[in-house]
């Protein structure tokens, strides 16, 4: 297990979309990664509060965006996108959230996605030859797009950590804990 200061001098970029990110896939790693000592910056299309669900039914909290996906430059160690079906669905229709996951893996850095987060890997076009799990309803986006899908807790390939759902997030946090503390900060 990571221990308190493994991700000091580490920054975290955590995609937030305005409405419909799934709650704990948002808190459960961020928190993890803040008491890991990194640094969280939270990333949305806009400035001002986002709403999340829990369930991807019933209202969650409201979180402030720190930067605007076209404001960040690919100046993180990592990246975390959460899951939540209106939420990724969002995500993926943003270029500029589409763009800086695209440049962030091919700079090498680690990226952590959960759910149906990795809709947003498929329309970045990064899922061709790499194994993914997520949520159980992208199989055949990701097949599709070129990757192997299965259905797996955690699954880690080049820089990719992905999971299926809130379930798994004790995997999830555990494993992007282990990934992050890689990474030159």
């Amino acid at each position: 297990m990571t221990d308190s200061s493994d991700l000091e001098g580490t920054t975290v970029g955590v995609f937030l979309a305005p409405e419909g990110s799934e709650e704990a896939e948002f808190t459960d790693p961020r928190d993890a990664v803040t008491d890991a000592g990194g640094t969280i910056d939270v990333l949305g299309s806009e400035l001002g509060e986002a709403e999340t669900v829990n369930n991807d039914l019933e209202p969650g909290g409201s979180y402030e965006i720190d930067r605007t996906f076209e404001d960040a430059e690919n100046e993180y160690d990592a990246l975390i996108v959460p899951g939540g079906t209106v939420g990724a669905d969002t995500l993926r229709t943003d270029d500029d959230a589409v763009d800086l996951l695209r440049e962030h893996l091919s700079a090498d850095k680690p990226v952590a996605v959960i759910c149906h987060g990795p809709w947003l890997l498929v329309e970045a076009d990064v899922v061709d030859g790499r194994t993914v799990t997520s949520y159980h309803s992208l199989e055949t986006d990701v097949r599709n797009a070129g990757g192997e899908w299965v259905d797996e807790e955690v699954v880690v390939d080049d820089g990719v950590i992905t999971s299926r759902n809130p379930d798994d997030l004790d995997a999830f946090c555990e494993t992007l804990l282990e990934e992050f503390s890689t990474t030159d900060s």
